[in-house]
């Protein structure tokens, strides 16, 4: 799915990475432009409601579906391994509360998903791990955004994985993969995991 970032467009300026900056008089059948750019250099003009004005940020990076934008969010996930189990945690906050993944988070400015991977485990963790190999990329469309998740295979190389975010961690092996309600995108990663505990 191809990523662009807003760059510009026809709504009023105060409009600009401001929620709720809607302007007063605008009707919701009112219709604004962006200036849209992908990774490769090419810009484009998209149409966009007055109802979708309020969630629209230059900088931001979002999905074309349904000729709609939606968010677009980069995250990198941490699939440790150790005795033929994998690391699961369970989010303690947000919209997906409750849910188990894979640790791990948002890339920030200029970080590759390795380094933001390092980041996060030390930040949510206070761990650190060796990134080993690249698994898989999963891409997958929540009703409000859409994620595009990095995951690599991770061991621990120091310290004990202390939850500092989360409400609950296990150690999973294959027949407990199940156990748990994994998130969606995270549940697509599970043939993948399986191969590697497999071996």
């Amino acid at each position: 799915m191809e990523i662009w970032t807003v760059t510009g467009g026809s709504f009023p300026p105060a409009a600009y990475g401001q929620r709720g900056a809607k302007p007063a008089d605008a009707a919701a059948s009112d219709r604004f432009t962006v200036t849209l750019e992908g990774a490769d250099g090419r810009q484009i003009l998209h149409g966009i409601s007055s109802d979708e004005l309020d969630d629209i940020k230059i900088g931001r990076s979002y999905v074309i579906k349904d000729g709609r934008l939606f968010r677009a969010i980069h995250v990198a996930a941490a699939v440790i391994c150790q005795d033929h189990r994998v690391f699961a945690t369970q989010r303690g906050y947000g919209e997906q509360k409750d849910g188990w993944e894979f640790p791990g988070g948002k890339l920030e400015k200029g970080e590759t998903a390795e380094t933001a991977l390092i980041r996060e485990i030390r930040e949510e963790l206070a761990a650190t791990i060796t990134v080993d190999r690249f698994l898989t990329r999963i891409e997958y469309d929540y009703p409000d955004f859409h994620l595009s998740m990095d995951c690599f295979l991770c061991s621990l190389a120091e310290g004990t994985l202390t939850l500092l975010e989360h409400e609950a961690s296990a150690w999973l092996s294959t027949e407990e993969l199940d156990l748990v309600d994994w998130l969606p995108a995270d549940r697509v990663v599970l043939p993948e995991v399986l191969k590697v505990l497999g071996t």
